[in-house]
């Protein structure tokens, strides 16, 4: 769902989380060519759950991740800058390859920062800034699968 404000060059992605309404912030925000995706955990946001494993947590924020920029009008391919979040850092590595599916090609700028996240169950939240494709790019590039 859309939430549009009196901006026409701004407009609010929002994917249904609870948090999103608790904590009053926008899954992605689109800004003139920019996509802001807020930091995204391994929630399934249609059942509220979250796998204990952080790959499989990983994954799922890619899904996340993926369908805001597919709400957006873009794709992984247009993400310039990602941030990885993870209060484990020996958690971060057994998701680089779910990681490199996504950004392998892309190459975003990228930074992982170790810290706590705000439910122990989170291992891992992803964080993405992308640009809008130009109208003479032509047609917005697939989203890459974040499952394989």
């Amino acid at each position: 769902m859309i939430h549009r404000s009196d901006d026409s060059r701004r407009r609010a992605i929002l994917s249904g989380s609870e948090f999103e309404e608790r904590i009053g912030y926008a899954r992605a925000v689109v800004d003139g060519d920019r996509v802001h995706v807020s930091g995204t955990t391994g929630f399934d946001y249609a059942t509220m759950t979250i796998s204990d494993d952080v790959v499989e947590q990983a994954e799922q924020c890619l899904r996340n991740i993926g369908a805001a920029l597919a709400e957006a009008g873009c794709a992984f391919a247009d993400v310039v800058r990602v941030r990885y979040l993870l209060p484990d850092r020996a958690d971060f590595e057994p998701c680089w390859p779910v990681l490199r599916r996504c950004f392998g090609e892309v190459r975003p700028a990228a930074t992982m920062m170790v810290c706590q996240l705000a439910d122990p169950r989170m291992r891992i939240e992803i964080e993405v800034d992308a640009r809008l494709p130009a109208a003479s790019d032509g047609p917005t590039r697939p989203v890459s699968s974040a499952s394989g």
